[in-house]
């Protein structure tokens, strides 16, 4: 799905990330721990195109509305009435023709992202009145509306809670293993990616490198 082949990546003329490897498989399950800082939001961010490869390549086998991605924080105004529903159907705008009413088929669609992440019953409710582990589940349904071949979440068990940490982690692991979608998500704790994910990046000084795995070994 994507491959980086000695890449540096970075803002501008200054490189965060130096020698980049790595390929990404459909069915892979990936995670990446580093300090914050180190260049993890850098990497998905060239990986989804809004920043420029310095050197090297990057090579995607398919399209770029075919990522889903979870930011580490959902640029929402807190102050603007929106629902949790109308969170997760964002996913679907780039699909839809502007001024136009989502088709039924996106709204079934809708019903059955919210059903997956578990939260179908709180469509109505105001996103912002959410905990912090259902906002993540409802911006992973909304990733999910665009039908994605791969879901990059940037620290998606940051700020939640031990319980929630678990559940969300379990609804990635469903994505991965019953619809073999690849996954690829960051955290700043090394002992636990190495846990739950069958493949482990270290990031730090500048450099990737791979790590062993509870799961399989590294490659």
């Amino acid at each position: 799905l994507v491959s980086l082949s000695n890449a540096r990546l970075g803002y501008h003329d200054n490189a965060i990330l130096h020698d980049v490897d790595l390929d990404i498989h459909p069915g892979d399950f990936i995670a990446m721990a580093g300090p914050n800082g180190s260049g993890k939001t850098t990497l998905f961010r060239a990986i989804l195109g809004f920043l420029p490869v310095l050197g090297g390549s990057l090579i995607r086998n398919c399209a770029l509305h075919e990522f889903g991605y979870v930011p580490q924080s959902a640029a929402l105004d807190p102050t603007f009435p929106i629902s949790a529903g109308e969170v997760v159907e964002m996913g679907a705008y780039g699909r839809l023709k502007p001024y136009h009413q989502t088709p039924a088929v996106e709204r079934q669609r809708l019903g059955d992202v919210l059903e997956e992440v578990g939260l179908r019953r709180v469509a109505t409710r105001s996103f912002f009145s959410l905990s912090g582990g259902q906002k993540q589940r409802i911006l992973i349904a909304r990733a999910l509306m665009v039908r994605p071949k791969i879901l990059i979440l940037d620290e998606p068990l940051s700020g939640v809670d031990s319980e929630s940490q678990a559940t969300i982690t379990e609804l990635l692991l469903k994505i991965n293993r019953e619809e073999g979608k690849a996954v690829f998500f960051s955290s700043h704790d090394l002992r636990m990616v190495r846990r739950v994910a069958s493949k482990v990046l270290r990031v730090d000084g500048g450099r990737l490198a791979w790590e062993e795995s509870a799961m399989t070994e590294h490659p």
